[in-house]
């Protein structure tokens, strides 16, 4: 795969954002999370380039090989800012494609919605992978009600205070704390004891299938060069984020949406979440959503443990999107 992605920069909104690409026609873009970067969706890619699709995956300000990010600013790590590096992509490397296919995971889910909310007119549809989206509640504070229910151990919680967590990482091992994060499938929540992250996660030394010793060195290795500090910073300015979107409370997503999530994935396993995303919350929220994937027996990072499955979900359902606009614009000039 690495040897058959081009491998391009361009400046946008302030930074060098480093993508990859492969395939030509209509764009789908790929957006990454937490703590990954273009290559968690080395499977997807080169699948949708042999469907006749331009695949693209950029490493999102912080990560990977983009530069330039402020990361000793957390403020400049809202959804805002986030959105305005994407729409800059876009537009420069495809000026022409008034709207794209959209694939987000994890934070890269997050950012996508928020790039539905703000710039609808930019997406064709969205597959939404492990995180759905969660309306702004304009009297809640969000890491103030992460702290109230889950406690100061949180992950969340513990990410939050500058050098703290980063020093705890670099103690444990940068490789072995990238490993813990991919292979970690309690479907709880996620607890990181002050210095002793992970001691009470399960896991065990042995990689699954679909992670191999190689693919967590490609991880490892680019947070050796840069620190956790960039991705970090999307937790850290998450109040931020809640005090610059009030003008969104209350907006409805209105784009077409598929969503697809295991059934050990913490985010599925959150108090509330299934009733909210099984009996009409999610849909009210997002009227033009399609459907509620469920994969049995699998965790958090979806689209690298199942990528078959995933792959023929976002072909089948953009496939979908692109015959039902095509057939709307043969009955428009009929």
């Amino acid at each position: 795969m690495e040897g058959q992605v081009e491998h391009k920069t361009v400046a946008v909104n302030g930074i060098n954002m480093h993508f990859v690409e492969i395939g030509e026609g209509p764009i789908v873009l790929f957006i990454h999370g937490f703590p990954e970067c273009w290559y968690s969706w080395r499977h997807q890619m080169s699948f949708m380039a042999k469907q006749g699709y331009r695949a693209v995956a950029p490493d999102l300000r912080g990560y990977g090989d983009t530069t330039g990010a402020p990361n000793d600013d957390p403020s400049k790590f809202t959804t805002l800012d986030i959105v305005g590096d994407l729409v800059e992509l876009l537009n420069n490397i495809a000026p022409q494609e008034e709207k794209v296919f959209v694939v987000g995971h994890d934070w890269g889910a997050v950012v996508s919605w928020a790039l539905c909310l703000y710039r609808p007119d930019k997406v064709k549809a969205f597959v939404c992978l492990s995180v759905a989206f969660n309306p702004r509640n304009p009297v809640k504070k969000p890491l103030e009600t992460l702290r109230k229910v889950y406690g100061d151990d949180y992950y969340v919680v513990r990410f939050q205070e500058p050098g703290v967590i980063e020093g705890e990482f670099e103690e444990l091992g940068i490789k072995n704390v990238v490993k813990k994060f991919l292979t970690y499938r309690t479907p709880g929540p996620l607890y990181l004891k002050k210095g002793k992250p992970f001691e009470d996660a399960s896991s065990t030394d042995e990689l699954p299938g679909w992670l191999s010793d190689e693919d967590i060195d490609f991880y490892a290795n680019k947070y050796k060069q840069i620190g956790f500090t960039g991705a970090l910073n999307y937790y850290r300015s998450i109040d931020r984020n809640w005090e610059v979107t009030a003008a969104w409370t209350g907006a409805k997503i209105q784009v077409p949406v598929k969503f697809i999530v295991g059934d050990l994935d913490i985010t599925y396993n959150a108090p509330g979440a299934k009733d909210y995303l099984h009996k009409g919350g999610f849909k009210k929220l997002v009227p033009l959503l399609e459907d509620v994937v469920v994969l049995q027996g699998v965790g958090h990072f979806i689209h690298q443990e199942k990528p078959k499955e995933i792959n023929e979900h976002i072909y089948n359902y953009i496939s979908k999107i692109s015959s039902s606009k095509n057939h709307s614009n043969i009955c428009a000039i009929l």
